[in-house]
């Protein structure tokens, strides 16, 4: 009878932790939000700054685009440098109200684009901007060369095809995006006309301290775990790795991979 009261406790209490991550996972999602997450999660940061990056190559510029600005957050970090003609897109349809309502105070435009969608022409007139942004969003080089002004800058940090590489093996999942290096944007960029200013790649820890905290996330980003996830289709795999990890007061840990291309649009 004890040895049945115990495997009676253990699956009660799967079960009130399956009822826990079902919430979290149902949460709704708003742009980039992380808030709900947050002292559950933390990741390394790059040696570089994005913001500082991008404060860089808005001094002067008159006119800015910011590609998937997904709930606008990042940009408006960046509001004091942002010249009056701002534009941002979105491609996600989620995201879309949450950016107009967000930077519609700041005067800027949001403009549905997806960039991943068949037709990637981009809709602005050749040579519209003096600045891009881009932070974690796919683009076409050219496209990109297209909307710039002759001396104009592109800023993208991208997320490397291999992070979070460890889902894929815990999960099932095929790398979808493993074309998404460095290397290849770079001579893609390169290919097109652009003039390479900067460059670099790194390589982090991010760490859950509980499953709910690792389910949240994937809600945001789900293109880090398969299509048919739930956290009950992967129950065992979720219960596998609270039992091996947090349980014990380990944090279930992935690799993430950054890296960011600063090119120029030549004068001439």
């Amino acid at each position: 009878m004890w040895c049945n009261r115990a495997v009676t406790s253990t699956n009660d209490n799967n079960g009130e932790l399956l009822k826990t991550w079902r919430a979290e996972a149902e949460l709704p999602v708003q742009g980039w939000d992380f808030s709900s997450i947050a002292g559950r999660h933390s990741e390394d940061r790059p040696p570089w700054s994005y913001d500082e990056l991008a404060r860089e190559v808005l001094a002067g510029a008159s006119s800015v685009l910011d590609m998937g600005t997904g709930g606008g957050e990042k940009l408006i970090e960046l509001i004091t440098a942002l010249p009056a003609d701002t534009i941002a897109t979105e491609g996600w349809a989620p995201n879309l109200p949450l950016a107009a309502r967000n930077l519609r105070p700041h005067g800027i435009d949001v403009v549905e684009y997806d960039a991943e969608a068949a037709d990637t022409t981009m809709p602005f007139a050749d040579r519209r901007f003096d600045v891009v942004l881009n932070r974690h969003e796919a683009y076409r080089a050219d496209e990109v060369l297209r909307i710039l002004r002759p001396g104009g800058m592109f800023l993208t940090q991208q997320v490397d095809g291999r992070d979070f590489e460890e889902s894929n093996t815990l999960f099932r999942k095929a790398q979808d995006h493993l074309q998404i290096t460095l290397d290849k944007l770079r001579a893609e960029a390169e290919d097109v006309g652009f003039e390479i200013v900067g460059a670099e790649e790194w390589q982090g820890q991010a760490r859950f301290a509980d499953i709910g905290a690792m389910v949240r996330y994937f809600a945001i980003v789900p293109w880090e775990v398969p299509h048919d996830f739930t956290v009950d289709a992967y129950a065992d795999v979720l219960l596998g790795l609270h039992h091996s990890g947090p349980a014990k007061g380990q944090p279930v840990t992935f690799t993430i991979r950054r890296f960011y291309l600063l090119a120029r649009r030549p004068r001439s």
